[in-house]
Protein backbone atom coordinates (compact mmCIF):
# COMPACT_ATOMS: atom_id res chain seq x y z
CA UNK A 1 0.00 0.00 0.00
CA UNK A 2 1.29 3.38 -1.17
CA UNK A 3 2.42 5.55 1.98
CA UNK A 4 -0.85 7.92 2.91
CA UNK A 5 -1.00 11.40 2.33
CA UNK A 6 -0.50 13.70 4.85
CA UNK A 7 -3.22 13.73 7.59
CA UNK A 8 -5.28 10.79 5.96
CA UNK A 9 -7.80 8.15 7.62
CA UNK A 10 -7.52 4.74 6.44
CA UNK A 11 -10.96 3.50 6.65
CA UNK A 12 -10.46 -0.11 6.66
CA UNK A 13 -13.01 -2.56 5.14
CA UNK A 14 -15.63 -4.65 5.87
CA UNK A 15 -16.37 -3.02 9.68
CA UNK A 16 -19.45 -2.72 11.41
CA UNK A 17 -22.63 -4.76 10.88
CA UNK A 18 -22.08 -8.71 10.44
CA UNK A 19 -24.80 -10.50 9.09
CA UNK A 20 -25.64 -12.68 12.82
CA UNK A 21 -25.70 -8.90 14.21
CA UNK A 22 -28.35 -7.37 11.69
CA UNK A 23 -30.64 -10.77 12.29
CA UNK A 24 -30.38 -10.15 15.54
CA UNK A 25 -31.56 -6.63 15.85
CA UNK A 26 -34.36 -7.32 13.32
CA UNK A 27 -35.26 -10.10 15.20
CA UNK A 28 -36.33 -7.50 18.22
CA UNK A 29 -37.27 -5.18 16.08
CA UNK A 30 -39.90 -7.64 14.96
CA UNK A 31 -40.63 -8.64 18.07
CA UNK A 32 -41.92 -5.39 19.51
CA UNK A 33 -43.57 -4.72 15.91
CA UNK A 34 -45.88 -8.01 16.28
CA UNK A 35 -45.78 -8.18 19.94
CA UNK A 36 -46.14 -4.81 21.69
CA UNK A 37 -43.81 -3.72 24.31
CA UNK A 38 -42.46 -4.65 26.60
CA UNK A 39 -40.11 -7.62 25.00
CA UNK A 40 -38.19 -8.79 27.07
CA UNK A 41 -33.98 -10.21 25.93
CA UNK A 42 -31.86 -11.93 27.88
CA UNK A 43 -28.14 -10.38 28.05
CA UNK A 44 -27.43 -7.46 25.51
CA UNK A 45 -29.00 -8.65 22.14
CA UNK A 46 -25.57 -7.62 20.69
CA UNK A 47 -22.37 -6.07 22.66
CA UNK A 48 -22.79 -2.70 21.60
CA UNK A 49 -24.30 0.17 24.13
CA UNK A 50 -25.60 2.42 21.51
CA UNK A 51 -27.90 -0.54 19.90
CA UNK A 52 -29.22 -1.72 23.28
CA UNK A 53 -29.77 1.82 23.88
CA UNK A 54 -31.87 2.52 20.83
CA UNK A 55 -33.70 -0.63 21.07
CA UNK A 56 -34.54 -0.08 25.31
CA UNK A 57 -35.71 3.43 24.13
CA UNK A 58 -38.03 1.44 22.10
CA UNK A 59 -39.36 -0.67 24.23
CA UNK A 60 -36.99 -3.90 24.87
CA UNK A 61 -35.84 -4.52 28.27
CA UNK A 62 -32.99 -6.39 28.87
CA UNK A 63 -32.16 -8.83 31.78
CA UNK A 64 -29.50 -10.92 33.03
CA UNK A 65 -31.40 -13.75 34.36
CA UNK A 66 -34.87 -15.49 33.19
CA UNK A 67 -36.27 -14.71 36.74
CA UNK A 68 -36.33 -11.34 35.64
CA UNK A 69 -38.82 -11.86 33.00
CA UNK A 70 -42.70 -12.39 34.06
CA UNK A 71 -44.58 -15.75 33.38
CA UNK A 72 -45.48 -16.14 29.72
CA UNK A 73 -44.06 -12.96 28.46
CA UNK A 74 -41.82 -12.67 25.04
CA UNK A 75 -38.16 -13.39 25.85
CA UNK A 76 -35.35 -13.22 22.92
CA UNK A 77 -32.38 -15.30 23.90
CA UNK A 78 -28.90 -12.67 22.03
CA UNK A 79 -27.13 -13.41 19.34
CA UNK A 80 -24.50 -15.13 21.69
CA UNK A 81 -26.64 -18.14 22.27
CA UNK A 82 -27.51 -20.10 25.48
CA UNK A 83 -26.90 -23.46 26.94
CA UNK A 84 -29.99 -26.29 26.99
CA UNK A 85 -30.66 -25.31 31.01
CA UNK A 86 -31.57 -21.82 30.38
CA UNK A 87 -34.13 -23.72 27.46
CA UNK A 88 -35.21 -25.62 29.70
CA UNK A 89 -35.87 -22.84 32.09
CA UNK A 90 -37.57 -21.15 29.33
CA UNK A 91 -40.12 -23.46 29.32
CA UNK A 92 -40.65 -24.40 32.67
CA UNK A 93 -41.76 -20.67 33.06
CA UNK A 94 -43.52 -20.77 29.87
CA UNK A 95 -41.91 -18.04 27.77
CA UNK A 96 -42.87 -17.13 24.35
CA UNK A 97 -39.15 -17.76 23.21
CA UNK A 98 -37.61 -16.18 20.20
CA UNK A 99 -34.15 -17.18 19.57
CA UNK A 100 -31.60 -14.72 17.84
CA UNK A 101 -28.29 -17.18 18.44
CA UNK A 102 -26.62 -16.09 15.33
CA UNK A 103 -26.18 -19.28 13.52
CA UNK A 104 -22.04 -19.25 12.99
CA UNK A 105 -22.85 -20.02 17.04
CA UNK A 106 -25.34 -22.55 16.46
CA UNK A 107 -22.62 -24.42 14.50
CA UNK A 108 -20.29 -24.23 17.61
CA UNK A 109 -23.31 -25.49 19.24
CA UNK A 110 -23.62 -28.64 17.10
CA UNK A 111 -20.41 -29.69 17.09
CA UNK A 112 -19.92 -29.50 20.91
CA UNK A 113 -22.83 -32.24 21.07
CA UNK A 114 -21.55 -33.80 18.37
CA UNK A 115 -17.96 -34.23 19.63
CA UNK A 116 -18.82 -35.09 23.05
CA UNK A 117 -21.38 -37.40 21.92
CA UNK A 118 -18.42 -39.78 20.39
CA UNK A 119 -16.58 -39.60 23.73
CA UNK A 120 -14.41 -36.98 23.11
CA UNK A 121 -12.86 -34.36 25.75
CA UNK A 122 -13.69 -30.89 23.86
CA UNK A 123 -11.32 -28.28 24.14
CA UNK A 124 -12.41 -24.88 24.00
CA UNK A 125 -10.90 -21.80 23.35
CA UNK A 126 -12.25 -18.81 24.52
CA UNK A 127 -12.99 -16.34 26.80
CA UNK A 128 -13.89 -17.12 30.84
CA UNK A 129 -17.13 -14.91 31.23
CA UNK A 130 -18.07 -14.69 27.95
CA UNK A 131 -21.90 -15.31 27.04
CA UNK A 132 -20.76 -17.78 23.83
CA UNK A 133 -18.38 -19.50 25.71
CA UNK A 134 -21.17 -19.86 28.59
CA UNK A 135 -23.23 -21.50 26.27
CA UNK A 136 -20.94 -23.20 24.08
CA UNK A 137 -19.89 -25.00 27.42
CA UNK A 138 -23.34 -25.85 28.71
CA UNK A 139 -24.05 -28.15 26.22
CA UNK A 140 -21.53 -30.46 27.34
CA UNK A 141 -20.25 -29.57 31.13
CA UNK A 142 -18.47 -32.41 31.76
CA UNK A 143 -16.75 -33.23 28.62
CA UNK A 144 -15.63 -29.40 28.10
CA UNK A 145 -12.44 -27.64 29.24
CA UNK A 146 -12.06 -23.81 28.56
CA UNK A 147 -8.80 -23.31 27.16
CA UNK A 148 -8.38 -19.08 27.22
CA UNK A 149 -4.46 -18.17 26.08
CA UNK A 150 -1.41 -20.49 25.09
CA UNK A 151 -0.01 -21.06 29.00
CA UNK A 152 -3.49 -22.51 29.49
CA UNK A 153 -2.72 -25.12 26.23
CA UNK A 154 0.58 -26.05 27.50
CA UNK A 155 -0.72 -27.11 30.62
CA UNK A 156 -4.47 -28.55 29.83
CA UNK A 157 -5.09 -32.63 30.80
CA UNK A 158 -7.57 -34.60 28.92
CA UNK A 159 -8.73 -38.22 30.21
CA UNK A 160 -7.65 -39.88 27.34
CA UNK A 161 -5.72 -37.98 24.66
CA UNK A 162 -6.15 -39.78 21.76
CA UNK A 163 -9.68 -38.53 21.92
CA UNK A 164 -9.95 -34.77 21.88
CA UNK A 165 -11.39 -32.64 19.64
CA UNK A 166 -11.21 -28.33 19.76
CA UNK A 167 -13.94 -25.56 19.32
CA UNK A 168 -13.44 -21.87 19.33
CA UNK A 169 -15.30 -18.97 20.59
CA UNK A 170 -16.08 -17.40 17.10
CA UNK A 171 -14.76 -13.82 17.84
CA UNK A 172 -11.00 -14.38 18.65
CA UNK A 173 -8.44 -12.77 17.49
CA UNK A 174 -6.77 -15.17 14.38
CA UNK A 175 -3.20 -15.38 15.17
CA UNK A 176 -3.83 -15.54 18.80
CA UNK A 177 -6.01 -18.66 18.38
CA UNK A 178 -3.68 -20.21 15.47
CA UNK A 179 -0.86 -19.73 17.94
CA UNK A 180 -3.17 -22.16 20.81
CA UNK A 181 -4.08 -24.42 18.53
CA UNK A 182 -0.13 -25.27 17.49
CA UNK A 183 0.33 -25.95 21.05
CA UNK A 184 -2.42 -27.84 21.50
CA UNK A 185 -1.96 -29.88 18.34
CA UNK A 186 1.67 -30.30 19.35
CA UNK A 187 0.34 -31.76 22.89
CA UNK A 188 -2.14 -33.96 21.35
CA UNK A 189 -1.75 -35.26 18.00
CA UNK A 190 -4.54 -37.25 17.90
CA UNK A 191 -6.61 -33.65 17.85
CA UNK A 192 -9.57 -33.30 15.95
CA UNK A 193 -11.63 -29.78 15.21
CA UNK A 194 -14.82 -28.92 13.33
CA UNK A 195 -14.79 -29.47 9.31
CA UNK A 196 -14.70 -25.36 8.73
CA UNK A 197 -13.66 -22.79 10.88
CA UNK A 198 -15.52 -21.64 13.60
CA UNK A 199 -13.90 -18.16 13.72
CA UNK A 200 -16.64 -15.91 12.16
CA UNK A 201 -16.03 -14.57 8.67
CA UNK A 202 -17.23 -11.28 9.92
CA UNK A 203 -14.43 -11.17 13.04
CA UNK A 204 -11.48 -12.88 10.29
CA UNK A 205 -13.00 -9.72 7.80
CA UNK A 206 -12.33 -7.19 9.58
CA UNK A 207 -9.22 -8.60 11.50
CA UNK A 208 -7.89 -8.94 8.04
CA UNK A 209 -8.58 -5.32 6.70
CA UNK A 210 -7.26 -3.73 9.93
CA UNK A 211 -4.07 -5.44 9.44
CA UNK A 212 -3.82 -4.01 6.18
CA UNK A 213 -3.86 -0.37 7.20
CA UNK A 214 -2.21 -0.96 10.47
CA UNK A 215 1.42 -0.15 9.34
CA UNK A 216 0.74 3.24 7.47
CA UNK A 217 -1.38 3.97 10.60
CA UNK A 218 0.25 6.48 13.28
CA UNK A 219 -3.27 5.81 15.17
CA UNK A 220 -5.75 3.65 14.82
CA UNK A 221 -9.90 4.00 16.69
CA UNK A 222 -12.14 1.09 16.78
CA UNK A 223 -15.37 1.78 17.52
CA UNK A 224 -17.00 -0.19 19.84
CA UNK A 225 -17.64 -1.28 23.43
CA UNK A 226 -15.23 -3.03 25.83
CA UNK A 227 -17.68 -6.12 26.33
CA UNK A 228 -17.07 -6.34 22.54
CA UNK A 229 -14.80 -9.34 21.99
CA UNK A 230 -14.40 -8.58 18.98
CA UNK A 231 -14.07 -4.79 19.02
CA UNK A 232 -11.42 -5.37 21.64
CA UNK A 233 -9.19 -7.58 19.63
CA UNK A 234 -9.10 -4.96 16.51
CA UNK A 235 -6.97 -2.79 18.91
CA UNK A 236 -5.17 -5.51 19.77
CA UNK A 237 -4.55 -6.72 16.31
CA UNK A 238 -3.97 -3.17 15.10
CA UNK A 239 -1.28 -2.61 17.76
CA UNK A 240 0.39 -6.25 16.75
CA UNK A 241 0.14 -5.32 13.09
CA UNK A 242 2.23 -1.79 13.23
CA UNK A 243 -0.04 0.59 14.11
CA UNK A 244 1.56 3.52 16.84
CA UNK A 245 -1.44 3.42 19.21
CA UNK A 246 -4.78 2.17 19.43
CA UNK A 247 -8.11 3.15 21.17
CA UNK A 248 -11.13 1.72 21.35
CA UNK A 249 -14.49 4.38 21.82
CA UNK A 250 -17.84 4.26 21.67
CA UNK A 251 -18.63 7.16 20.00
CA UNK A 252 -16.90 10.36 18.20
CA UNK A 253 -16.97 12.35 21.80
CA UNK A 254 -14.97 10.32 23.76
CA UNK A 255 -11.82 10.42 21.13
CA UNK A 256 -8.94 12.54 23.19
CA UNK A 257 -7.52 15.22 21.09
CA UNK A 258 -4.11 14.69 22.80
CA UNK A 259 -4.08 11.11 20.87
CA UNK A 260 -3.91 13.64 17.39
CA UNK A 261 -0.99 14.99 18.40
CA UNK A 262 1.63 14.40 15.75
CA UNK A 263 -0.15 11.85 13.86
CA UNK A 264 -0.77 12.49 10.16
CA UNK A 265 -2.62 9.35 9.69
CA UNK A 266 -5.35 7.43 11.41
CA UNK A 267 -6.83 4.03 10.81
CA UNK A 268 -10.61 3.62 11.50
CA UNK A 269 -12.53 0.54 11.93
CA UNK A 270 -15.05 -0.39 14.12
CA UNK A 271 -16.48 -3.74 15.45
CA UNK A 272 -19.00 -6.50 13.99
CA UNK A 273 -21.54 -5.28 16.08
CA UNK A 274 -21.38 -1.36 15.33
CA UNK A 275 -24.01 0.26 13.21
CA UNK A 276 -22.28 2.30 10.71
CA UNK A 277 -24.02 5.92 11.85
CA UNK A 278 -21.55 5.58 14.72
CA UNK A 279 -18.05 5.18 11.99
CA UNK A 280 -19.56 8.36 10.16
CA UNK A 281 -19.67 10.38 13.41
CA UNK A 282 -16.11 9.67 14.27
CA UNK A 283 -15.37 10.65 10.59
CA UNK A 284 -17.05 13.99 11.11
CA UNK A 285 -15.13 14.48 14.16
CA UNK A 286 -11.87 13.57 12.83
CA UNK A 287 -12.84 16.03 9.23
CA UNK A 288 -13.89 18.53 11.47
CA UNK A 289 -9.40 18.74 12.52
CA UNK A 290 -7.85 18.53 9.80
CA UNK A 291 -8.34 14.96 8.58
CA UNK A 292 -10.68 15.11 5.60
CA UNK A 293 -8.89 12.98 3.04
CA UNK A 294 -10.58 9.19 3.43
CA UNK A 295 -9.09 6.32 1.84
CA UNK A 296 -11.17 3.06 2.10
CA UNK A 297 -9.15 0.21 2.34
CA UNK A 298 -11.32 -2.83 1.00
CA UNK A 299 -9.94 -6.04 1.96
CA UNK A 300 -13.21 -8.65 0.91
CA UNK A 301 -16.53 -7.53 -0.03
CA UNK A 302 -19.48 -9.50 1.92
CA UNK A 303 -22.75 -10.09 1.03
CA UNK A 304 -23.89 -13.02 3.33
CA UNK A 305 -27.17 -12.91 5.04
CA UNK A 306 -29.24 -15.11 7.57
CA UNK A 307 -32.94 -16.07 7.51
CA UNK A 308 -35.07 -14.71 10.46
CA UNK A 309 -36.53 -17.86 12.52
CA UNK A 310 -39.17 -19.99 11.54
CA UNK A 311 -41.57 -18.76 13.87
CA UNK A 312 -41.00 -14.94 13.92
CA UNK A 313 -41.37 -15.44 10.00
CA UNK A 314 -44.68 -17.52 10.42
CA UNK A 315 -46.10 -14.54 12.43
CA UNK A 316 -44.83 -12.03 10.12
CA UNK A 317 -46.43 -13.94 7.39
CA UNK A 318 -49.60 -14.18 9.03
CA UNK A 319 -49.46 -10.61 8.99
CA UNK A 320 -48.93 -9.87 5.85
CA UNK A 321 -45.67 -8.27 6.48
CA UNK A 322 -42.06 -9.34 4.35
CA UNK A 323 -39.71 -11.72 6.16
CA UNK A 324 -36.59 -10.11 5.35
CA UNK A 325 -34.84 -7.02 5.23
CA UNK A 326 -37.73 -4.84 6.75
CA UNK A 327 -35.99 -2.68 9.70
CA UNK A 328 -36.61 0.70 8.71
CA UNK A 329 -34.01 2.29 11.59
CA UNK A 330 -31.79 4.56 10.63
CA UNK A 331 -28.68 2.83 11.78
CA UNK A 332 -26.56 3.55 8.82
CA UNK A 333 -27.51 6.87 7.82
Amino acid sequence: MPSPDPRTVLLAAPRSFCAGVERAIEIVEHALAQRGRPVYVRKQIVHNAHVVADLEERGAVFVDELTEVPPGATVVFSAHGVSPAVRTEARRRELRVIDATCPLVTKVHAEARRFAGRGDTVLLVGHAGHEEVEGTMGEAPSHTILVPDVESARVAEVPDPTRVSFLTQTTLAVDETSEILDVLRARFPALRGPGSDDICYATTNRQHALTAIATEADLVLVVGSTNSSNSVRLVEVAVEHGAKAGYLVDYADEIDEAWLEGVESVGVSSGASVPEVLVRDVLRWLAERGYADVQEVTTAEESLTFALPRDLRTDLKAAGLPTTGTSDHAWTI
